[in-house]
C-alpha cells in the first residue's frame, strides 16, 4: 500500500458507510483519502468497481413513517445524508419501500465522491490499520490482510456468518398471463401495482417446497476451511435476517407461506381470491427490464435454481440475469471494541462504521457511516465525539452494538425493540406505539441538532 499522507484522514472502504463517512468529513473541510481495493482486488460478491454497490437486495427498506426503517430514513434525511439523497434520485417503484436502480445508484455515489475536491479516491488495498485518524468501514468482505490486522488489534478475531443473494430475472421472460401486478394492500406508486406477483395454489406450493428441500446446494468448503484456521472468536452459520430460502423452508412446510411467500394484502385478479402463497418480483433497475425475487436468497447450485424456481407459476420460461449465491460476511465483536459514538476504546481517533460493526441493513450502514464521519470531524476540531440520543433509532442501534452482551452478539437491523420503552403512556395498539416511537425520535433528534453548531453540522433543509 502506498504511503499515507500525514495530514489527511483515512476512510477504509468505499461501500455505503465509507462513502457517507468520507462525504461528511469532506463537507466539513477535512481532507480525506478514501481507500477502496476494487477493482484491483475483487470480492466474491461485487460485480463492478463502483462505490456503494448493492450486492444483495436493491431495497433500502420500508419508507413508511411508522416502520423502524422509515424512522431511520427520516433521521438520515434530517442529518443530510448524501447516500440517501442518491437513493432518492435513483428510486424505482417498490410500494411503501425505497428501492433503487442499483447500477444508477452506485454510479451516482461514485460520481459525487470523485467530483468532491476534498476527497481523494485511492484504488488500493489497505492491509494495516492507519496510524492517522481514520474510519474503518471495510465491510463484510474485508480482505484477509486487513482482517488479520483487525484481529490483532481487537485481540479476539472475528465472527462470521453466511449471507446470500436473491436471483434476478429478466422481466420479459415472466409470463404475465399467469403473474399479475399489485402492491400489498394497494400501497404503491404505480396504478397497477409496483410488484409482479406469481401466485401458487396449495398443491403447487407443496410441490415447490418439496423440490426446494431436495435440491442440491453449493458446498461451503472454502468458508469452512477459513473457519478451521481459527481466524475468529465465534461463528454463526447464518444470519437470521437473511436466511437462504432452502434453510427457511426446512423449518416447516408452511414457513415460506408465512414468510417471504406470504400472500397477505394481495388478490389474484383472475380468481378474485388471495393466493395460497406468492412470490413477489421487485423492479431492480430504472429501465424496468430486471426484477429480483424478493426474499429468495439461496445457495442452490445454478442448474437447480433454474429447475426449481421455474416450478413457480409465471416463471416457467424465466431467464436469470443473476443467480442467487452465498458469501461470507465478517463482523467484529463490537461490544468489546467500540463506544456508542463508534470510536475505538483503544484509540479515540479511530472509528468503525458499517456492517463490520455488526449493524445490518443498508440504512444502518449509511447511518453509522454518517455518525463516524461526523464524530471524526469533531475529534479533528478538538471536540469530544458524541453518541446520538438513545431514543433516536440511530442512537439505539449504536448503543446496541456497543453495549450488547459480547458472548451473544448478533448482527442487528434497526427495530423498535432496541429503543427505550415509552413508559406509562405506551399505546397498546402496535401502529400507535410505532407512531409514538417515531414522534419521540424526531423530537429528540431536533433537540440534538439544536445543540450543534452550523460549522460542524449541515442540517438538511426540510
Amino acid at each position: 500500500m502506498a504511503r499515507m499522507p500525514e495530514r489527511r484522514v483515512i476512510v477504509v472502504g468505499g461501500g455505503l458507510a465509507g462513502s457517507e463517512a468520507a462525504w461528511q468529513l469532506a463537507e466539513r473541510g477535512i481532507a480525506v483519502d478514501l481507500y477502496e481495493m476494487r477493482p484491483g482486488k475483487p470480492t466474491g460478491a461485487h460485480q463492478t468497481s463502483d462505490l456503494a454497490e448493492l450486492v444483495c437486495s436493491n431495497s433500502l427498506g420500508s419508507a413508511l413513517p411508522d416502520r423502524a426503517s422509515g424512522v431511520l430514513m427520516a433521521e438520515l434525511e434530517r442529518l443530510g445524508s448524501m447516500v440517501l439523497g442518491a437513493a432518492r434520485e435513483t428510486a424505482v417503484p417498490a410500494g411503501g419501500a425505497l428501492a433503487v436502480d442499483r447500477n444508477a445508484f452506485a454510479r451516482k455515489v461514485t460520481a459525487r465522491i470523485e467530483a468532491h475536491s476534498g476527497i481523494r479516491l485511492v484504488r488500493e488495498e489497505v492491509v494495516t490499520i492507519p496510524e492517522v485518524p481514520a474510519v474503518i468501514a471495510s465491510g463484510p468482505l474485508t480482505s484477509a490482510g486487513l482482517s488479520e490486522a483487525l484481529a490483532e488489534f481487537s485481540g479476539e478475531g472475528h465472527l462470521y456468518f453466511f449471507d446470500a443473494l436473491s436471483p434476478i430475472v429478466e422481466a420479459d421472460s415472466v409470463d404475465m398471463q399467469v403473474a399479475f401486478r399489485a402492491s400489498r394492500y394497494g400501497r404503491g406508486q404505480a396504478e397497477d401495482g409496483d410488484y409482479i406477483n406469481c401466485p401458487l395454489d396449495e398443491t403447487t406450493y407443496k410441490a415447490f417446497v418439496a423440490e426446494l428441500l431436495a435440491a442440491e446446494r453449493i458446498a461451503l468448503r472454502a468458508f469452512e476451511a477459513e473457519i478451521e484456521q481459527g481466524v475468529r472468536a465465534g461463528m454463526h452459520e447464518f444470519f437470521e435476517g437473511c436466511l437462504p430460502i432452502e434453510v427457511l423452508a426446512g423449518r416447516g412446510p408452511e414457513s415460506l407461506a408465512y414468510g417471504p411467500m406470504r400472500p397477505v394484502g394481495l388478490t389474484d385478479p383472475r380468481t378474485g381470491r388471495r393466493p395460497y402463497a406468492v412470490l413477489q418480483l421487485r423492479q431492480d433497475n430504472l429501465a424496468g427490464d430486471l426484477y429480483n425475487m424478493v426474499g429468495f436468497q439461496t445457495n442452490l447450485r445454478f442448474p437447480e435454481q433454474r429447475r426449481v424456481f421455474r416450478m413457480i407459476p409465471g416463471l416457467a420460461q424465466a431467464r436469470f440475469a443473476r443467480y442467487g449465491q452465498m458469501h461470507r460476511n465478517t463482523f467484529l465483536n463490537a461490544p468489546n471494541l467500540i463506544e456508542p459514538n463508534l470510536a475505538s476504546r483503544a484509540r479515540p481517533d479511530l472509528f468503525f462504521a458499517g456492517q463490520i460493526t455488526g449493524v445490518e441493513g443498508y440504512l444502518g450502514n449509511i447511518a453509522t457511516g454518517w455518525l463516524a464521519g461526523f464524530n471524526l470531524s469533531r475529534v479533528i476540531a478538538g471536540r469530544t465525539p458524541v453518541a446520538l440520543p438513545r431514543d433516536t433509532m440511530l442512537g439505539s442501534l449504536c448503543h446496541y452494538i456497543a453495549r450488547a452482551e459480547p458472548a451473544q452478539f448478533q448482527p442487528m437491523k434497526a427495530n423498535f425493540g432496541l429503543m427505550p420503552d415509552l413508559g406509562p403512556a405506551r399505546p397498546r395498539a402496535r401502529r400507535l406505539r410505532a407512531q409514538a416511537y417515531a414522534q419521540r425520535s424526531a423530537e429528540s433528534l431536533n433537540s440534538f441538532l439544536q445543540r450543534e453548531t452550523a460549522s460542524l453540522l449541515r442540517i438538511a433543509t426540510t
